[in-house]
């Protein structure tokens, strides 16, 4: 990619922009939220134009008008935000991206699907292909996300944060299929964030800062925090309170202390399509706490975040929740916003029920906006105004409007599903201290369930730790809050079952 200009409106993408990628090398894009970098891989990718600059694949210019066009290049990419049919299932989604998945009649190839079951199991990727992808959550989508654009040959492979909702095995994995697929020949261009994953993965990294670039560099030539001060532009702390006193693995509830209850699921089950999701779930969470909960995308941790956020009952059991809860979503962009909303309206959503933000019937909108520009402004969404709408943002700048609208109404309880997906490094720090710094705000602190496949934000904030594993919620001893053991139990070694 040569010297590649992408304007929308009155900003600038990206800005004289060049890029390399050689056959059978993993290269690390890397930048903060809004900096540019899917912008670059959706026009590599043929679903954007440059304005100005061009792009190359094999040593020829070439214009691509469309996705199709670049697939037929040899070019596919596997979207932050997926580009799934909801209504389909795994399997037709599939077979619809890939041709040869069809005869010249429009039936399906003869035992195109055990090509597919096939490549799944070399690839090691254990995939849902007979669930419609609307009942799946993200890590089982991003599976058929992957799948689906390494049925057919693929000489340019474009990842777009595949790890933000992976496990720390599964992302092991994912890297030994990059790397073998690599080796046959495939460049791969890997969008990330988490830096130490990336340096493991990648052959060489290209930082861009605010739509330009800054580095190039072998990885090995570079540490994460060298790349963290390019990202930034200067020293990323740590951002974490220092006084955060731990809670006891098992601490005491009495009426009107600070630790007292505010909310629980007694015997709680639910089920899709007559399996159960939740599995006779009790938990208790309490005032000042982290609660934190991994597991394996797809152990029931999306049901038992609508539980606890009162978005869906109980099929059985008992739910005791507050009046108001704070949630962040994991699909921030069929959950957490309205893509056609101002980042004013979509932050109305957590102010329409509270006295300051009315007058009588009607919304003040002039104090509606007034608290979207603080949010703005503290969160560091990178828009032009709050008047811009969230179609408009970064998935990172959703992500960071959607995190700071659900602190707005967590006086009771935050139930914060990935929080940190898809956001840079500094925009992670100041996320995480967010975090711990509510939980321990006041003298009336809400409770917060912090659910994430990302053991270091687990391990980082938490008080208390549980593993959902096929809809059951296993607790975790405090001698075993370590990513070895919480990772065993996260894939059901513990269970006796197979991983």
């Amino acid at each position: 990619m040569r010297d590649v200009t992408r304007r929308f409106g009155p900003v600038t993408a990206l800005e004289g922009v060049s890029f390399d990628l050689v056959p059978g090398e993993i290269h690390g894009l890397l930048g903060e939220n809004g900096a540019g970098k899917t912008t670059l891989a959706r026009i590599l990718g043929g679903l954007l134009p440059p304005d100005e600059g061009r792009v190359e694949i094999g040593g020829r210019a070439v214009d691509l008008g469309s996705a199709r066009e670049a697939r037929a290049l040899g070019v596919a990419m596997v979207h932050q935000h997926f580009s799934l049919v909801p209504r389909f299932t795994g399997f037709q989604n599939i077979a619809l991206f890939n041709g040869e998945a069809w005869t010249a009649k429009g039936t399906a190839a003869p035992e195109y699907r055990d090509r597919v079951e096939a490549r799944a199991a070399e690839l090691k990727l254990e995939v849902e292909l007979d669930v419609a992808v609307e009942a799946l959550g993200v890590g089982a989508r991003q599976r058929i996300e992957i799948l689906k654009a390494l049925m057919s040959e693929t000489g340019v492979l474009l990842l777009d944060e595949p790890t933000a909702v992976l496990a720390p095995r599964e992302v092991d994995g994912l890297f030994a299929v990059l790397r073998e697929v690599a080796a046959a020949g495939t460049g791969i261009v890997l969008v990330a964030h988490k830096l130490d994953e990336v340096l493991a993965a990648a052959d060489r990294v290209t930082v861009l800062r605010r739509g330009r670039w800054v580095m190039t560099e072998a990885a090995e030539a570079v540490s994460a925090g060298e790349l963290a001060e390019a990202m930034v532009g200067g020293v990323v702390g740590d951002g974490m309170p220092e006084d955060r006193p731990a809670m006891d693995a098992d601490p005491p509830a009495p009426d009107g202390d600070a630790r007292s209850l505010v909310a629980s699921l007694e015997r709680v089950t639910t089920t899709r399509d007559g399996q159960p999701t939740l599995r006779d779930v009790t938990v208790e969470v309490r005032r000042g706490e982290v609660l934190g909960i991994a597991g394996v995308d797809g152990n029931g941790q999306r049901e038992l975040a609508r539980v606890l956020a009162g978005i869906r009952a109980p099929d059985a059991g008992d739910a005791v929740l507050p009046a108001e809860v704070g949630w962040i979503p994991q699909d921030r962009g069929h959950e957490g916003l309205v893509s056609d909303f101002t980042i004013s309206e979509n932050i109305a959503f957590a102010l329409h029920g509270k006295d300051t933000f009315r007058t009588g019937p009607w919304l003040d909108w002039d104090e509606i906006e007034e608290t979207a520009a603080e949010l703005v402004r503290d969160m560091d969404v990178r828009a032009t105004s709050p008047a811009a709408t969230a179609a408009t943002l970064s998935g990172g700048n959703q992500q960071k409007v959607v995190t700071g609208r659900e602190f707005l109404r967590s006086g009771d309880l935050l139930v914060a599903e990935s929080p940190t997906r898809g956001l840079d490094v500094k925009a992670t720090v100041a996320v995480r201290s967010r975090i711990a710094t509510l939980a321990r705000d006041g003298d009336q602190p809400p409770g917060v369930v912090l659910i994430s496949a990302d053991l270091d934000e687990i391990l980082e904030l938490s008080d208390r730790i549980a593993v959902m594993a096929r809809g059951r919620l296993i607790p975790v001893p405090r001698d075993a809050h370590n990513p070895r053991d919480i990772g065993e139990l996260m894939l059901g070694a513990r269970e006796g079952e197979p991983s």
